[in-house]
């Protein structure tokens, strides 16, 4: 075997292997980890409302409230029947929003002080490690 070939097959051989960088993850701009905190936040907001929207259809299609209001009835509690028109559907669609909102605000706000926090801890410890690996 001539020598270019075995260059040939070596350099072959050391382009198909894997090449791993170390990087370390220093900053972390906080006005981007706002603007995507703040769409996933509204993305869980929506969940949240569409999923008590379902909740709330299937414990109406099962008769659980109608069940509940019945028992209270039969028990002679009927002061305690005015508090199901707190599960009526406007105004549990209307605390699902409420909830929502407030959790928009409160993840975003944490998630940007979050990034804040990491950057002053990067700053004295070097930050957090990654290896990558190209295929």
């Amino acid at each position: 075997m001539s020598d270019t070939s075995r260059s040939d097959v070596q350099q072959d051989w050391e382009q198909d292997t894997p090449h791993q960088v170390m990087l370390a993850v220093a900053r972390v701009d906080p006005w981007t980890v706002m603007k995507v905190s703040f769409m996933l936040s509204v993305a869980f907001a929506i969940a949240t409302v569409i999923a008590s929207f379902v909740i709330w259809l299937m414990l109406d299609g099962m008769h659980v409230f109608a069940d509940i209001e019945h028992f209270l009835v039969s028990i002679g509690a009927e002061s305690f029947v005015k508090l199901l028109d707190y599960a009526r559907l406007p105004q549990v669609m209307s605390m699902a929003t409420l909830v929502g909102v407030v959790n928009i605000v409160i993840l975003t706000a944490l998630s940007t002080l979050g990034a804040l926090i990491y950057n002053l801890v990067a700053a004295l410890v070097g930050g957090v490690r990654v290896t990558l690996m190209d295929e």
